[in-house]
């Protein structure tokens, strides 16, 4: 290494130290020193002192945070000076910068549009299942595929059944019977007759014998084999319970018929949008399987339970569709109209502070202070939040950096309720003090002790013995002892 590196060296050493030298530090002493003199308005001192960084974190004494940053005052003129707990002041400079933006609390009328999903399905009141209310067999099927369309009276099927076929042939002996007797002079004999061949014909109609064939009984004397079972409406097969040959009971559904010229879709409605919603309102319904086309339909009923599941309350809306372009389970977009409307106090929802056991909003009273309200909330709609109670229309309240000042507003209260509890128990505990004639404690001065020189002092030789003695926990080991008994005679 040259002479030259080595005076450069030396060089940036000098004015390193020169510079540390002259540069004030942030020492803890002196911080400590202007905190003794009082930093609050008038040199007064503070209630207490904050972390810069948490507001949460407190002291009764100055101190610094782990990263050395001095604790910030608690002035007592702050606190003493809010109307209400928790009121926060704010420089103007400050607002602007922290991006404070405040609106008027309104009356107004709100209205709300639900979008949800639903699915299409049939209408209940307009589904068949059919069934045989006798036991036999299917002799001949006149519709054999799901899928297609009947229209009411159509012929579906003929079954045999013997129980059928006997209760005919009654019908028939009844039928002779009350010819025979209908001119009888006896009165009874001829409503006897008359009644047995009432009775008779109820039985084949409670069996489902259509009209036409009972007409077929009366005029040829004869009991058809097989019994024809009709459609009730227009319709589609939806399901086909048992083919030709097969053996049925009651309990057999032999076709189910669905009319889908008027159809439901059911809709999930959320908890929160229940209260707009009633019996009567218009819904517009899109398809993606049908573009550009929008349906109208009408809400019809409102279920009385949640699905656990979803946590959601179904409604039904009525569709007509006579072109049966709308399908079973199909999913489709729904915007329900609500016809509901309110004439409230709003807010923007932005505005409401949630804590979790209650809803507050920050009025602004004059520029630059700011004061929590709790409210209770109302309906929502549009990003408007209906205010029941606690702020009244031409109010203004804070809609953007409400946390910052939520903050500071929790600092204020807790340093409040902190100042009126050392107003109550200090005058208790200086009572106290003069009654017991207690002197005031003061803290001890520090001993100098710069002048003495520690290193030559000594301790005699019987004080040790006895300092030692005095701590019984430890024993002397006997060769220690005899070996230090031999340097004293000596």
């Amino acid at each position: 290494m040259n002479a030259k590196n080595v005076m450069m060296m030396v060089f940036v050493l000098i004015v390193g130290l020169s510079v540390g030298y002259l540069v004030p530090e942030n020492r803890p002493e002196k911080s400590k020193e202007q905190a003794s003199n009082g930093p609050c308005t008038g040199g007064a001192k503070p209630l207490a002192w904050r972390n810069p960084m948490n507001p949460a974190i407190t002291s009764p004494v100055f101190t610094q945070d782990e990263m050395g940053m001095n604790y910030l005052p608690i002035c007592a003129d702050a606190v003493a000076g809010s109307d209400v707990a928790g009121s926060v002041t704010i420089d103007a400079t400050m607002v602007q910068n922290s991006g404070v933006r405040t609106v008027l609390a309104e009356q107004k009328t709100i209205s709300r549009d639900i979008r949800t999903v639903g699915r299409v399905t049939f209408d209940e009141q307009r589904v068949a299942r059919l069934h045989p209310k006798v036991d036999g067999w299917v002799e001949k099927l006149f519709v054999q595929k799901t899928g297609e369309l009947v229209a009411k009276g159509t012929m579906l099927l003929a079954i045999y059944s013997p129980q059928l076929v006997a209760s005919g042939e009654e019908y028939l002996l009844a039928l002779k019977n009350w010819q025979d007797l209908k001119n009888s002079p006896f009165v009874d004999v001829r409503e006897g007759a008359k009644r047995l061949l009432q009775s008779s014909l109820d039985r084949l109609k409670l069996l489902d014998v259509p009209e036409h064939q009972l007409r077929e009984i009366r005029n040829s004397g004869i009991v058809p084999k097989a019994l024809h079972i009709h459609s009730p409406f227009d319709g589609i097969v939806m399901n086909i319970g048992a083919r030709e040959g097969s053996r049925i009971t009651p309990e057999t559904e032999l076709y189910m018929v669905a009319d889908l010229s008027r159809v439901w879709v059911q809709v999930d409605i959320y908890e929160d949008e229940l209260p707009w919603v009633q019996l009567g309102d218009q819904a517009e319904m899109r398809l993606p399987s049908i573009p550009g086309r929008v349906f109208k339909g009408r809400l019809s009923y409102i279920y009385p339970y949640l699905d656990g599941k979803t946590r959601t309350n179904k409604v039904r809306i009525e569709f007509d569709n006579a072109d049966l372009m709308l399908k079973p389970d199909m999913f489709a977009t729904i915007s329900l109209q609500t016809s509901r409307t309110i004439n409230a106090v709003v807010v923007p929802s932005e505005a409401i502070v949630r804590t979790g056991t209650r809803e507050q909003v920050f009025v602004q009273r004059q520029p630059g202070k700011f004061e929590p309200r709790a409210v209770e909330l109302g309906l929502q709609a549009g990003g408007l939040v209906q205010i029941v109670s606690g702020i009244k229309a031409g109010e203004r309240v804070v809609t953007s950096s409400q946390f910052l000042i939520d903050s500071e507003s929790k600092l204020k209260e807790a340093t409040a309720k902190m100042f009126d509890a050392g107003k109550q128990v200090m005058p208790e505990h200086n009572m106290e003090s003069m009654q017991m004639g207690e002197p005031a404690v003061q803290e001890p001065e520090s001993m100098d002790h710069s002048g003495h020189d520690m290193g030559t002092m000594q301790m005699p030789m019987e004080h040790k013995h006895e300092h030692s003695n005095m701590h019984g926990g430890d024993q002397m080991p006997a060769s220690t002892g005899e070996a230090k008994g031999e340097k004293r005679e000596q």
